[in-house]
């Protein structure tokens, strides 16, 4: 009896989608077949034909018009995938396959009734089955073949894998024949789960499923006190796509915040798997470790990026590590294996508000090393002078302040927001980094320097919390929400009151900037082996200060850096639309092209079927739909994927129109 349990166990294994061939994707050097290429997220390119020698020969090869016609909005953060010469990218009402050294159009698969965002998903197919693309309509996970578009019978119904109830928008993340797909719950206090769920790339089945708030007997239940737990959305994995170790199989989910913002009173403790970054086995969905960045958030400091893998040298010793940042502006390096910090973690005491029945963590983990990427601290000493700017933005952002009352309460790291009732005195908070710190774009890495790229906005916020009102929207699914309180300030409610000011440019357009002295953007390459910042320059300018005054760094919390064998950090991601390479080693801008819509994006490289390297990044110019304008300060009608290349004797020189 026991043999034949076992022949029926061993048969059932066999015919598992996970017992399959192996379909780890092993990126070919020339190919970019992942969101960030490779499975640890380094977006590190071994092609070296484009390099500091001559860079500044590149030349615009080709470009796709993403809406010509109209069409679905593509959204910042997309990125196309490239696979032996052909591209494959979402244009909001379509999946589309290009030559990817023409740009010319293959075949197109058309979507009805939904938007496809961010990028789509590669599986590179087994012994009896063709390559698969991924797509999710934000209610289903749909496959088509790679070669034709056609939708792929064997998976779900048709080729379409219904979710149960919870929407995701973005592609799913792949490990072999495992797809991982996070949820897009609303930040509020009741609500449907946050889960991560795991289906297979075979058949669309549900392999498993991982509760991002822990029930009762799991690992980190007990952080959440009075029965918070009951009911929490939140703590889901929201992000574009997530990173995994081949070796062990192990993929890291970057969580964000638990619901609701900014009030926590019905959710003390530390509130795991919040703001945490979470090591589960791909195919079975088992816990493993854990590491939590923030303790019972009260800021929306939620993880927007997936950590990055790198190994490094400590003592002599090479560890297999990843690092992690977020919005705080700190990155936390791990061991992988364990989620042990490398370089030190102190638990920091952090100061305490007054808001009723809210549960205020007394510590929040700040790393040894590195050191803060952006500043945490605020005095007056601060604020923007005309020197930075202009005598109009400067007294813009002193009318901010004594509109606040004038006098202003910053702790350091973790400041939190007071209670302000009707009729009380002014009694604000400033807190850095704001919605800044390294946000959408993570990070990058060289995997032979280990350096980690990252790019940083800074910026602050200002105001308390105030009581909700029960008609009040705001935002992200929270309208008409119970919670008794949120973040407000003298202008009425809002999620987010920005320490920034306006005043009229030279060119008489309205600009926005922070009232903090610059800079207020950076491109930071953090050493690895040792923590310590390797090198910082500012990134992005801001055109609305003249050319005597605009090299400011902005904002450029939508895009992220891409690094190359020929020594190269490309990034877009600012708000003046410029386009930009940085040496590698010394962070010194080698090459740069002014876009007519901003590239808040990652950038990709790789070699087309004539041979040559190339670099393309999509510049939409949009955040979350809303576009922005062209530098002439008219709306810029030419959202595009853009490609550059070194100049070629021959080879097609074609743009679709």
């Amino acid at each position: 009896m026991r043999k034949l349990m076992g022949l029926a166990l061993a048969a059932s294994m066999m015919s598992s989608p996970l017992m399959a061939q192996d379909t780890t994707i092993v990126p070919a050097d020339g190919d970019w077949p992942l969101y960030a290429r490779d499975h640890g997220g380094q977006r590190f390119s071994p092609l070296a034909d484009i390099n500091g020698d001559n860079v500044d020969e590149l030349e615009q090869a080709w470009t796709y018009r993403l809406r010509p016609t109209g069409g679905g909005s593509v959204l910042a953060g997309t990125v196309p995938i490239v696979v032996s010469g052909v591209m494959y990218l979402p244009l909001g009402d379509a999946v589309v396959a290009l030559e990817a050294h023409s740009g010319r159009e293959l075949w197109r698969h058309p979507v009805d009734g939904a938007t496809i965002r961010r990028s789509v998903t590669w599986w590179p197919g087994d012994n009896t089955r063709g390559p698969r693309l991924f797509y999710s309509t934000g209610n289903a996970l749909v496959a088509i073949n790679a070669d034709d578009g056609s939708l792929v019978d064997e998976f779900g119904i048709s080729g379409v894998m219904a979710f149960d109830g919870t929407a995701y928008s973005y592609p799913p993340s792949i490990l072999r024949n495992v797809l991982v797909i996070g949820a897009l719950t609303p930040e509020i206090p009741q609500g449907p789960s946050g889960n991560t769920r795991a289906f297979s790339a075979i058949t669309g089945e549900k392999l498993w499923e991982f509760n991002t708030i822990p029930q009762p007997g799991e690992v980190g239940h007990d952080t959440w006190l009075n029965d918070g737990w009951r009911g929490r959305p939140g703590a889901n994995m929201w992000v574009w796509y997530t990173t995994a170790d081949i070796e062990t199989g192990l993929i890291f989910m970057s969580l964000g915040s638990p619901g609701p913002n900014y009030w926590g009173g019905d959710r003390p403790g530390a509130n795991l798997f919040g703001n945490s970054v979470v090591a589960l086995d791909a195919e079975t969905g088992a816990y493993r470790w854990h590491f939590q960045t923030i303790h019972h958030d009260l800021w929306d400091w939620d993880l927007p990026a997936p950590p990055v893998l790198v190994d490094v040298v400590v003592d002599g010793e090479t560890i297999p590590a990843l690092a992690e940042t977020g919005k705080p502006g700190l990155m936390y390096i791990l061991d992988r294996r364990t989620g042990v910090p490398i370089h030190g973690v102190n638990e920091q005491v952090v100061a305490a508000a007054d808001v009723p029945g809210e549960y205020y963590h007394p510590t929040q983990p700040i790393p040894v090393l590195p050191e803060p990427l952006s500043r945490m601290a605020w005095t007056p000493d601060d604020v923007v002078t005309a020197e930075d700017t202009n005598a109009e933005h400067v007294a813009a952002c002193h009318a901010l302040l004594d509109s606040y009352g004038g006098t202003f309460f910053n702790a350091g790291p973790f400041t939190p927001f007071f209670l302000h009732e009707d009729g009380d005195a002014p009694r604000a908070s400033i807190n850095l980094p704001h919605n800044g710190g390294s946000n959408w774009g993570g990070s990058a890495v060289d995997p032979t320097s280990g350096y980690i790229y990252v790019n940083t906005s800074e910026s602050g916020s200002i105001g308390w919390i105030e009581a909700r009102d029960p008609a009040g929207d705001y935002g992200r699914g929270t309208a008409g929400s119970v919670q008794p309180y949120d973040r407000g300030s003298l202008t009425g409610p809002g999620a987010y009151a920005s320490f920034s000011a306006s005043f009229t440019s030279a060119d008489g357009r309205t600009a926005n900037l922070p009232c903090i002295r610059p800079p207020w953007g950076r491109l930071i390459a953090v050493d690895g082996n040792t923590g310590q910042i390797a090198w910082a320059t500012r990134l992005g300018t801001s055109p609305e200060l003249g050319p005597d005054k605009q090299d400011t760094g902005s904002n450029n919390t939508f895009g992220g850096p891409m690094v190359t064998a020929g020594g190269l950090v490309f990034i877009g991601a600012t708000s003046d639309g410029v386009f930009r390479a940085f040496d590698s080693t010394s962070g010194e801008l080698v090459w740069q092209e002014q876009l007519d819509y901003a590239a808040m994006t990652i950038p990709m490289s790789y070699r087309g079927a004539d041979g040559r390297q190339y670099i393309a990044v999509f510049a939409t110019g949009s955040a979350f739909g809303a576009p922005v304008r062209g530098p002439d300060g008219r709306p810029a009608n030419n959202e595009s994927l853009i490609t550059w290349a070194l100049p070629s004797s021959g080879g097609p020189e074609w743009n679709q129109e």
